[in-house]
């Protein structure tokens, strides 16, 4: 796992992204686009050399405690992103429900 390494999650918001750093160097990033204080989560990476090690829910923990300081709510539409909140139901409270609702039927 990630123990063994210095990982930081930080906002990135000129590029609608939260990066996860391990060891300093960039590692992963988590996308979002912020509209009406809603951050819309659509895409998640974690580099190839370092699937496996847990570091995409470290990511995805980081971005949301982050969303959540500030009082924002969270539009999963990311396959991870949306499964790591089904997985956690103490940060269901962050997801807009009625807009995932809207772009569901939009679908």
């Amino acid at each position: 796992m990630t123990h063994d390494h210095d990982v930081v999650v930080r906002n990135d918001p000129d590029n609608h992204r939260y990066v996860l750093e391990l060891d300093g160097e960039p590692s992963g990033f988590t996308v979002y686009h912020l509209r009406g204080g809603r951050n819309y989560f659509v895409h998640t990476e974690v580099d190839a050399g370092h699937e496996g090690e847990g570091l995409g829910a470290v990511l995805v923990r980081g971005a949301l405690d982050d969303v959540r300081s500030r009082g924002e709510t969270i539009v999963p539409i990311c396959p991870f992103v949306t499964a790591w909140v089904a997985r956690h139901p103490d940060y269901q409270d962050l997801v807009d429900q009625a807009a995932l609702d809207r772009i569901n039927r939009a679908d």
